[in-house]
């Protein structure tokens, strides 16, 4: 079975891709995240996800494309709903690309997070794959999570501090009231 898993970064990779494969399935990534902010968060996230792609021979496609306008024009004056547009517009792409290259089903490495809202993915993973006709495959990578974060650190992976967009950079860094 040949499993398209859109990746948002190498630490959140490792589980998944081990688990899946322990399953028998033959995994390729897709790296697409037009959502990240800035550039220079985007280029490092794909840079360590490349390294650790290579170490660990796992067949990746890269978009090169950083569509950073398109997402934010998507989510202006809807800032309540962006993780929706965000998980639509990534999800909705796997599909696409999945169908185009003949794999049997789509996943992604944000279901191994505690912070990603699991129900709606799965929501926004289904109708992809109704849409593109290539199932969805959720699988609850969540418990793979401290072990990852652990292995991750010990590799000297890039860590980031925040989910990707300008929003949840905010949100992480901004404290009302804190003083710096």
């Amino acid at each position: 079975m040949k499993i398209l898993l859109h990746t948002c970064c190498g630490p959140c990779s490792i589980y998944p891709v081990d688990f899946l494969r322990e399953k028998g399935m033959d995994v390729y990534g897709y790296f697409f995240n037009p959502n990240i902010h800035p550039y220079t968060e985007f280029a490092r996230r794909r840079e360590t996800l490349e390294k650790y792609a290579g170490e660990i021979d796992l067949k990746m496609i890269f978009d090169e494309d950083y569509r950073l306008e398109e997402f934010l024009q998507s989510v202006a004056h809807r800032e309540s709903r962006r993780c929706l547009i965000c998980y639509a517009t990534r999800l909705d792409q796997t599909a696409r690309v999945a169908k185009r290259g003949g794999f049997d089903r789509f996943s992604t490495t944000l279901l191994v997070s505690p912070y990603q809202k699991h129900e709606l993915i799965r929501e926004i993973g289904q109708a992809s794959a109704d849409k593109y006709g290539v199932p969805f495959h959720y699988e609850d990578f969540r418990p793979g999570y401290k072990e990852a974060t652990v292995l991750s650190k010990k590799m000297g992976m890039y860590r980031q501090q925040y989910c990707g967009c300008i929003y949840s950079e905010k949100e992480r860094y901004l404290r009302p009231g804190k003083k710096e």
